[in-house]
């Protein structure tokens, strides 16, 4: 996992304690181990006009839970997977997929570490990789996937118009499933990891599959992110280049001085001008995609 998401979870003055931190259903308070949060940054969006909260989308005889937000009494939306941290579907994350359902999308976040773990509740961050994270396959993660654009389906969503955004360790998922899933017209990858080594639970990285998108992907990601070394996203641009139509069309915008996490409104990666000009690239490429 990214040294990041160990070097931006540091105390903010004002922000909130451990003690006050109480989980109740899934997209409400925030994750444990990002704990204090700088609450005086952090977007609010609220629920007006919107159909929220927590739902179940079966993948075979499990149940899996997810935060689902949408204007109220439409049909036929486009579809925007959200991809979270490592620290799963907390405040942060729901707000996200509010955010998107204000711009008219059907959003979905699923909690796709739940069959290893509550990621919510871990305290340590070492303890969560260790314990929870580096036990999810990739394979689990793509058939959740697809279950979740298929009860979308079933929910009167326009998965034709499907797109998938992430954050962090979501960033890599939203490459991966790209290539994956022929539903997905669109991807938008904030700071995921590019390269890394096979393992049998991860076998490949988004790198791997660059050339066999099936819709191109803007990668919003730092200049100043040591995690990710920008000679990482040149090779990613070098595969880009020699796949496919839709590998073609991606395309990268890199924010000067920014740190890993910069969209994370909670945390003190924050950094204001990047995530809104990363949002609104969001929303554009999307739309540009045909999603909007």
């Amino acid at each position: 996992m990214l040294k990041e998401d160990f070097d931006t979870l540091v105390p903010a003055a004002g922000g909130v304690n451990r003690r006050t931190f109480v989980r109740g259903t899934l997209g409400s308070g925030f994750a444990a181990a990002v704990l204090p949060v700088m609450a005086q940054t952090a977007v609010k969006t609220d629920t007006s006009g919107l159909l929220s909260g927590e739902v179940t989308i079966p993948v075979g005889d499990f149940r899996m839970p997810a935060y689902r937000a949408a204007p109220a009494g439409r049909t036929g939306l486009p579809v925007v997977l959200v991809i979270s941290e490592i620290f799963g579907v907390h405040e942060y994350v729901a707000d996200v997929a509010r955010r998107f359902a204000k711009a008219g999308y059907f959003a979905i976040a699923p909690e796709l570490f739940v069959r290893q773990g509550d990621a919510q509740s871990y305290g340590e961050i070492g303890k969560l990789i260790a314990e929870v994270i580096s036990k999810v396959p990739d394979e689990q993660v793509m058939a959740d996937l697809d279950a979740t654009v298929a009860w979308a389906r079933a929910q009167g969503a326009d998965t034709a118009r499907t797109g998938i955004t992430g954050f962090c360790w979501g960033g890599r998922i939203t490459w991966l499933y790209t290539a994956h899933s022929p539903q997905v017209k669109a991807g938008v990858a904030w700071y995921g990891r590019l390269v890394g080594n096979a393992t049998p639970l991860t076998p490949r990285h988004p790198i791997d599959v660059a050339g066999s998108l099936h819709g191109p992907v803007l990668g919003l990601y730092g200049e100043k992110d040591s995690g990710i070394p920008l000679d990482t996203v040149d090779r990613m641009k070098a595969a880009l280049a020699a796949g496919n139509a839709a590998a073609k069309k991606s395309e990268f915008v890199i924010y000067p001085d920014a740190p890993h996490a910069f969209h994370a409104d909670y945390r003190p990666s924050f950094r204001k001008d990047a995530a809104e000009d990363g949002w609104r690239r969001c929303l554009e490429w999307f739309k540009a995609q045909g999603l909007g």
